[in-house]
Protein backbone atom coordinates (compact mmCIF):
# COMPACT_ATOMS: atom_id res chain seq x y z
CA UNK A 1 0.00 0.00 0.00
CA UNK A 2 1.20 3.58 -0.61
CA UNK A 3 0.02 6.37 1.07
CA UNK A 4 -3.77 4.77 1.75
CA UNK A 5 -3.97 3.21 -1.76
CA UNK A 6 -4.45 -0.58 -2.28
CA UNK A 7 -2.18 -1.41 -5.31
CA UNK A 8 -2.00 -4.37 -8.02
CA UNK A 9 0.73 -5.35 -10.57
CA UNK A 10 -0.67 -7.31 -13.47
CA UNK A 11 1.46 -9.60 -15.03
CA UNK A 12 0.14 -11.34 -18.37
CA UNK A 13 2.74 -14.27 -19.18
CA UNK A 14 2.52 -16.86 -21.89
CA UNK A 15 4.98 -19.58 -22.25
CA UNK A 16 7.71 -17.19 -19.56
CA UNK A 17 8.91 -20.20 -17.70
CA UNK A 18 12.82 -19.30 -17.14
CA UNK A 19 11.79 -15.62 -16.94
CA UNK A 20 8.04 -15.27 -14.43
CA UNK A 21 9.49 -16.39 -11.15
CA UNK A 22 12.67 -13.63 -11.67
CA UNK A 23 9.78 -10.99 -12.71
CA UNK A 24 7.80 -12.09 -9.71
CA UNK A 25 10.46 -12.37 -7.23
CA UNK A 26 11.91 -8.59 -8.42
CA UNK A 27 8.62 -7.22 -7.98
CA UNK A 28 8.52 -8.55 -4.45
CA UNK A 29 11.97 -7.12 -3.73
CA UNK A 30 11.91 -4.11 -5.53
CA UNK A 31 8.91 -2.32 -5.04
CA UNK A 32 7.64 -2.68 -1.43
CA UNK A 33 4.41 -0.64 -2.27
CA UNK A 34 2.39 -3.54 -3.88
CA UNK A 35 -0.24 -5.40 -2.27
CA UNK A 36 -0.44 -8.17 -4.92
CA UNK A 37 1.10 -9.59 -7.87
CA UNK A 38 -1.43 -11.10 -10.21
CA UNK A 39 0.30 -13.04 -12.85
CA UNK A 40 -2.30 -14.08 -15.66
CA UNK A 41 -1.10 -17.12 -17.55
CA UNK A 42 -2.82 -17.18 -20.62
CA UNK A 43 -2.85 -21.03 -21.22
CA UNK A 44 0.61 -21.70 -21.64
CA UNK A 45 2.57 -25.11 -22.04
CA UNK A 46 5.49 -24.77 -19.99
CA UNK A 47 5.71 -24.41 -16.74
CA UNK A 48 4.58 -20.47 -16.19
CA UNK A 49 2.13 -21.17 -13.94
CA UNK A 50 3.99 -23.28 -11.51
CA UNK A 51 6.96 -20.88 -11.59
CA UNK A 52 4.79 -18.11 -10.96
CA UNK A 53 3.38 -19.45 -7.71
CA UNK A 54 6.62 -20.60 -6.18
CA UNK A 55 7.55 -17.24 -6.31
CA UNK A 56 4.60 -15.94 -4.65
CA UNK A 57 2.34 -14.66 -7.04
CA UNK A 58 -2.07 -14.88 -7.13
CA UNK A 59 -2.07 -16.71 -10.34
CA UNK A 60 -5.41 -16.64 -12.40
CA UNK A 61 -4.71 -19.46 -15.95
CA UNK A 62 -6.91 -19.69 -18.64
CA UNK A 63 -7.41 -23.14 -20.21
CA UNK A 64 -6.34 -21.74 -23.50
CA UNK A 65 -4.52 -18.89 -24.91
CA UNK A 66 -6.97 -16.03 -25.40
CA UNK A 67 -4.40 -13.15 -26.98
CA UNK A 68 -2.65 -10.66 -24.71
CA UNK A 69 -5.40 -8.18 -23.83
CA UNK A 70 -7.58 -10.87 -23.11
CA UNK A 71 -4.87 -11.81 -20.07
CA UNK A 72 -4.46 -8.14 -19.54
CA UNK A 73 -8.46 -7.42 -19.20
CA UNK A 74 -8.69 -10.78 -16.85
CA UNK A 75 -6.26 -8.86 -14.21
CA UNK A 76 -8.21 -5.83 -14.35
CA UNK A 77 -11.43 -7.31 -13.97
CA UNK A 78 -9.90 -9.33 -10.72
CA UNK A 79 -7.84 -6.02 -9.82
CA UNK A 80 -11.64 -4.04 -9.75
CA UNK A 81 -13.58 -6.59 -7.91
CA UNK A 82 -10.86 -6.69 -5.26
CA UNK A 83 -11.03 -2.85 -5.34
CA UNK A 84 -7.67 -1.92 -5.88
CA UNK A 85 -6.87 1.84 -6.22
CA UNK A 86 -4.05 1.94 -8.69
CA UNK A 87 -3.47 -1.08 -11.43
CA UNK A 88 0.11 -1.58 -12.96
CA UNK A 89 0.85 -3.27 -15.92
CA UNK A 90 4.09 -4.64 -16.69
CA UNK A 91 5.68 -7.68 -19.21
CA UNK A 92 6.20 -10.99 -17.95
CA UNK A 93 9.50 -11.12 -19.71
CA UNK A 94 11.95 -9.46 -17.94
CA UNK A 95 11.75 -6.34 -20.02
CA UNK A 96 11.26 -3.98 -17.45
CA UNK A 97 12.74 -3.23 -14.14
CA UNK A 98 9.90 -2.96 -10.97
CA UNK A 99 12.04 -0.35 -9.00
CA UNK A 100 10.06 1.89 -11.48
CA UNK A 101 7.13 1.09 -10.13
CA UNK A 102 6.96 3.55 -7.47
CA UNK A 103 8.40 6.18 -9.82
CA UNK A 104 5.16 5.25 -11.67
CA UNK A 105 2.73 5.32 -8.94
CA UNK A 106 3.70 8.69 -7.31
CA UNK A 107 2.75 10.66 -10.07
CA UNK A 108 -1.14 9.45 -9.86
CA UNK A 109 -0.77 9.68 -5.33
CA UNK A 110 1.49 12.51 -5.43
CA UNK A 111 0.90 14.70 -8.24
CA UNK A 112 -2.82 13.78 -9.53
CA UNK A 113 -2.34 11.97 -12.42
CA UNK A 114 -5.20 9.72 -13.66
CA UNK A 115 -2.48 7.91 -16.23
CA UNK A 116 0.79 7.35 -16.26
CA UNK A 117 2.37 5.71 -19.14
CA UNK A 118 6.20 4.80 -19.15
CA UNK A 119 9.11 5.39 -21.95
CA UNK A 120 12.22 4.46 -23.12
CA UNK A 121 12.26 7.58 -25.54
CA UNK A 122 11.70 10.39 -22.65
CA UNK A 123 14.56 12.12 -20.80
CA UNK A 124 16.10 9.75 -18.47
CA UNK A 125 14.22 6.63 -19.93
CA UNK A 126 17.28 4.64 -21.03
CA UNK A 127 17.29 2.22 -23.71
CA UNK A 128 19.45 -0.75 -23.49
CA UNK A 129 20.33 -2.96 -26.55
CA UNK A 130 17.15 -2.08 -28.79
CA UNK A 131 17.43 -3.83 -32.15
CA UNK A 132 17.16 -0.57 -34.77
CA UNK A 133 13.86 -1.99 -36.34
CA UNK A 134 12.13 -2.21 -33.58
CA UNK A 135 13.22 1.35 -32.17
CA UNK A 136 12.64 2.67 -35.84
CA UNK A 137 8.49 0.79 -35.50
CA UNK A 138 8.11 1.97 -32.18
CA UNK A 139 8.80 5.40 -33.32
CA UNK A 140 6.66 5.70 -36.21
CA UNK A 141 4.09 3.84 -34.39
CA UNK A 142 4.21 6.66 -31.42
CA UNK A 143 3.75 9.20 -33.87
CA UNK A 144 0.51 7.90 -35.51
CA UNK A 145 -0.74 7.30 -31.83
CA UNK A 146 -0.29 11.00 -31.12
CA UNK A 147 -1.96 11.92 -34.48
CA UNK A 148 -4.96 10.01 -32.95
CA UNK A 149 -4.33 11.17 -29.71
CA UNK A 150 -4.01 14.83 -30.97
CA UNK A 151 -1.25 15.14 -28.29
CA UNK A 152 2.59 13.93 -27.99
CA UNK A 153 3.54 10.04 -27.36
CA UNK A 154 6.62 8.88 -27.31
CA UNK A 155 6.01 5.31 -26.80
CA UNK A 156 2.59 4.29 -27.13
CA UNK A 157 3.43 0.43 -27.15
CA UNK A 158 5.05 0.51 -24.12
CA UNK A 159 3.16 -1.88 -21.48
CA UNK A 160 4.67 -0.39 -18.60
CA UNK A 161 1.90 1.99 -16.73
CA UNK A 162 0.27 2.76 -14.14
CA UNK A 163 -3.19 4.14 -13.23
CA UNK A 164 -6.14 5.04 -11.22
CA UNK A 165 -8.98 1.99 -11.54
CA UNK A 166 -11.05 4.29 -12.04
CA UNK A 167 -10.35 4.94 -15.72
CA UNK A 168 -11.53 1.50 -15.80
CA UNK A 169 -15.17 3.13 -14.70
CA UNK A 170 -15.26 5.07 -17.82
CA UNK A 171 -13.76 3.08 -20.52
CA UNK A 172 -15.41 -0.01 -21.34
CA UNK A 173 -12.67 -2.80 -22.30
CA UNK A 174 -14.61 -6.00 -21.96
CA UNK A 175 -14.93 -6.20 -25.68
CA UNK A 176 -13.49 -9.97 -27.33
CA UNK A 177 -12.51 -8.08 -30.52
CA UNK A 178 -9.87 -7.00 -28.64
CA UNK A 179 -7.93 -10.01 -27.17
CA UNK A 180 -5.02 -9.81 -28.56
CA UNK A 181 -3.02 -6.43 -28.89
CA UNK A 182 -5.96 -4.22 -29.26
CA UNK A 183 -6.91 -3.62 -25.81
CA UNK A 184 -3.44 -2.00 -24.32
CA UNK A 185 -3.71 0.91 -27.12
CA UNK A 186 -7.27 1.50 -27.05
CA UNK A 187 -7.74 1.88 -22.93
CA UNK A 188 -4.61 4.75 -23.72
CA UNK A 189 -6.49 6.36 -26.47
CA UNK A 190 -9.34 6.30 -25.08
CA UNK A 191 -8.26 7.47 -21.09
CA UNK A 192 -6.82 10.65 -23.37
CA UNK A 193 -9.85 11.01 -25.55
CA UNK A 194 -11.93 10.90 -22.38
CA UNK A 195 -10.13 13.95 -20.71
CA UNK A 196 -7.87 11.90 -17.75
CA UNK A 197 -4.74 13.40 -16.90
CA UNK A 198 -2.20 11.87 -18.54
CA UNK A 199 1.95 12.10 -18.26
CA UNK A 200 4.87 9.50 -19.53
CA UNK A 201 7.89 9.14 -17.36
CA UNK A 202 10.62 7.89 -18.58
CA UNK A 203 11.79 3.74 -17.85
CA UNK A 204 14.30 1.64 -19.31
CA UNK A 205 13.21 -1.24 -21.85
CA UNK A 206 15.71 -3.78 -21.44
CA UNK A 207 16.69 -6.08 -24.98
CA UNK A 208 19.35 -8.95 -23.72
CA UNK A 209 21.35 -9.37 -27.19
CA UNK A 210 20.66 -12.41 -28.84
CA UNK A 211 17.26 -13.35 -26.99
CA UNK A 212 13.86 -12.86 -28.79
CA UNK A 213 11.57 -11.30 -26.63
CA UNK A 214 8.60 -10.64 -28.85
CA UNK A 215 5.64 -13.02 -29.48
CA UNK A 216 3.86 -11.03 -31.81
CA UNK A 217 3.39 -12.54 -35.51
CA UNK A 218 4.61 -9.90 -37.94
CA UNK A 219 1.54 -8.50 -40.25
CA UNK A 220 -1.20 -9.71 -38.16
CA UNK A 221 -0.09 -8.98 -34.64
CA UNK A 222 1.06 -5.51 -36.52
CA UNK A 223 -2.39 -4.67 -37.23
CA UNK A 224 -3.70 -5.94 -34.09
CA UNK A 225 -1.51 -3.24 -32.44
CA UNK A 226 -2.49 -0.48 -34.85
CA UNK A 227 -6.45 -1.48 -35.74
CA UNK A 228 -7.39 1.07 -32.47
CA UNK A 229 -5.03 4.21 -34.07
CA UNK A 230 -6.05 3.21 -37.85
CA UNK A 231 -9.78 3.47 -36.57
CA UNK A 232 -8.95 6.48 -34.55
CA UNK A 233 -7.69 8.52 -37.61
CA UNK A 234 -10.33 7.13 -40.15
CA UNK A 235 -12.94 9.08 -37.89
CA UNK A 236 -14.69 5.82 -36.42
CA UNK A 237 -16.04 6.01 -33.41
CA UNK A 238 -13.54 2.83 -32.10
CA UNK A 239 -15.55 1.88 -29.52
CA UNK A 240 -18.47 1.34 -31.54
CA UNK A 241 -16.42 0.09 -33.58
CA UNK A 242 -14.99 -2.98 -31.02
CA UNK A 243 -18.45 -3.49 -29.97
CA UNK A 244 -19.84 -4.34 -33.14
CA UNK A 245 -16.58 -6.41 -34.13
CA UNK A 246 -17.67 -8.47 -30.71
CA UNK A 247 -21.09 -9.07 -31.46
CA UNK A 248 -20.51 -10.33 -34.90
Amino acid sequence: MYKKNKIAVIVPAYNEQGKIGKVVSDIKSKSLIIDKIIVVNDGSKDNTEKEAKQAGAFVITHVVNKGAGAAIRTGYNYALQKKFDILVTMGGDNQDDPVYIEKLVSEIVDIGTDFVQGSRYKIKGLVLKQPFFRRITTMCYSLLFSLAAGRSITDGSNGFRAFKSAVLKRVNINYSSMNRYEMEPYLLLKAIKKGFRYKEVGVPKYWPKGKSYSKMIPFKSWWSILRPIVYSLLGFNIEKRFRKMSNN
